[in-house]
């Protein structure tokens, strides 16, 4: 533990493990995206799968132990005893900083299968990462505006189907799907401008989530829905791998996905309201998670102090 060094070494050492961890992992993965693509025959792909997300579940680990060696942090976490690294989830989360990340792989490394999120069609194109993408099957999905379908009326539907095709691998091989369905990351600012009815989140944006169960719906089982809270106020990335951050409280609750919120969220009116009011009320309950955990842990420092 170097926890006890300045705050800028401690950070800069911690950027420069990270980096090297980094570049140490993403060479063999795209070597391993490229033999993948050489040979598409299906024992061959799964093979690959396998040991690409093996690739990237030790860059996660290795990440886990730069966080111990520099930083000090208490982690108090509840709800990760029921999950399984052998079933399929839809992990959703509040969106504060991209701490938010490192927290998730770390908490939910070895828990769940390896995080996998959404990533639009085009970003297959970007040098290296976009062929690590796509061998670490992160699905790729293609979306057309409604101004776009009402030129091309011929391919309403074809965005989901598209989608699901490509997550048909997930059928045999067990994925976690990761979505912040805030869209955004929150700030003051932001909030102040959505006025949401919430008190420490942004509105949800049901589209997404209903297009990853419309796509997925028939393979993912249940919901991972994860409350992280900052005590000490939301952390930059540069704050935590400086070793500002002490405490951090997280909250899992693991969720059947209920047979009423797949359906056509675009075209059906009356499935949109539902789902959207399905959506809110889970955003609603996050909320009262944060209140909930704030309240205790004011109450705590008081008690303590």
């Amino acid at each position: 533990m170097l926890s006890f060094l300045p705050a800028p070494l401690i950070a800069a050492l911690s950027f420069i493990s990270y980096t090297v961890n980094t570049l140490f992992w993403v060479f063999p993965i795209v070597i391993g995206s490229l033999l993948k693509a050489l040979i598409p025959a299906k024992g061959w792909q799964t093979f690959f799968s396998y040991l690409l997300d093996r690739m990237a579940s030790n860059w996660v680990a290795i990440n886990t132990g730069i966080q111990n060696l520099f930083t000090e942090v208490t982690y108090t976490v509840k709800g990760l005893d029921n999950l399984d690294t052998k079933d399929w989830y839809l992990v959703l989360s509040n969106h504060q900083s991209w701490v938010d990340i490192l927290v998730l792989q770390r908490l939910l490394h070895g828990k769940i299968p390896f995080l996998k999120f959404f990533l639009k069609k085009e970003l297959i194109y970007v040098p290296f990462l976009g062929l690590a993408w796509w061998a670490l099957d992160f699905p790729f999905m293609k979306r057309y505006s409604q101004a776009f379908l009402k030129k091309n009326p011929h391919l309403a539907g074809k965005d989901i189907e598209t989608t699901r095709i490509a997550c048909q691998k997930f059928k045999y091989k067990p994925v976690s799907v990761m979505n912040f369905i805030e869209g955004t990351r929150y700030t003051a600012k932001k909030y102040e401008k959505q006025q949401p009815p919430f008190a420490h989140l942004l509105r949800p944006k049901a589209g997404g989530i209903a297009f990853v169960l419309d796509a997925m719906g028939q393979h993912l089982n249940k919901i991972v829905n994860v409350t992280i809270f900052y005590p000490q106020g939301i952390p930059s990335f540069k704050d935590f791998i400086s070793g500002r951050v002490n405490n951090i409280l997280v909250d899992v609750q693991t969720i059947d996905i209920p047979d009423e919120v797949i359906g056509d969220y675009f075209n059906d009116v009356e499935f949109k309201r539902r789902f959207q009011a399905w959506v809110n009320q889970l955003w609603q309950d996050k909320d009262a998670v944060l209140v909930d955990m704030q309240t205790k842990w004011t109450n705590n420092q008081c008690n303590n102090g």
